[in-house]
């Protein structure tokens, strides 16, 4: 075996090993709630050492954080290319889709909702508030500068802008879904999405 296919495989091998974490991981928070989930039951699913485990994450909180960041980045990018499959080109209604998607996601599996909570915005901004600056990029952050570019709509500071309609619809879906307040989710969504819209025309 040559040094390049050894390198290889070792990196094959390390990839192999963080897969099977993240994937114990959620299965365990989603079953047992990340309070009352142990590293050492993280690592005996997952089959890899325990100290393998702190090669990667600092503590089970961190890889909690990490993946709702994934899963919440993995959401709106499958929200986008529906989008593009659609082929919905008005900036304003491809917002309320890819809104419409997650939303649906939810209702779907309303675990993985609860396990994501009204962490959403993770996913286009990282687990920081701080991340809102003008370098942050992201799939859905790009596809919003643009769609403000492209149709000259006036909006001061497009970055907390959109971190606002984020944070709007996971924080007022999480009750509509999960409790059917303040009013079930397909009662709900046609407030949400006008309100969305206010926000992107104000």
């Amino acid at each position: 075996m040559t040094k390049t296919e050894k390198k290889t495989k070792k990196i094959i091998n390390k990839e192999e090993k963080e897969r099977k974490l993240l994937e114990a991981a959620f299965s365990l928070f989603i079953q047992k709630g990340v309070y009352n989930t142990t590293v050492q039951e993280i690592v005996d699913k997952a089959g890899v050492a325990k100290g393998t485990f702190y090669l990667y994450f600092k503590d089970k909180y961190a890889l909690q954080d990490y993946l709702i960041t994934d899963i919440s980045r993995q959401l709106f990018s499958s929200a986008i290319k529906y989008v593009d499959k659609k082929n919905i080109v008005n900036f304003y209604d491809r917002i309320i889709y890819i809104i419409d998607f997650i939303i649906d996601k939810f209702v779907e599996n309303q675990e993985l909702l609860e396990f994501i909570s009204k962490n959403l915005s993770w996913g286009v901004f990282g687990d920081r508030v701080s991340s809102l600056v003008d370098d942050s990029s992201s799939e859905m952050l790009d596809l919003f500068r643009k769609g403000i570019k492209d149709n000259n709509i006036n909006i001061e500071n497009p970055e907390l802008t959109l971190f606002m309609i984020i944070e709007l619809t996971s924080s007022t879906v999480f009750s509509s879904i999960t409790i059917n307040k303040p009013l079930p989710i397909n009662e709900f969504k046609p407030y949400l999405y006008k309100k969305i819209r206010n926000i992107l025309s104000d």
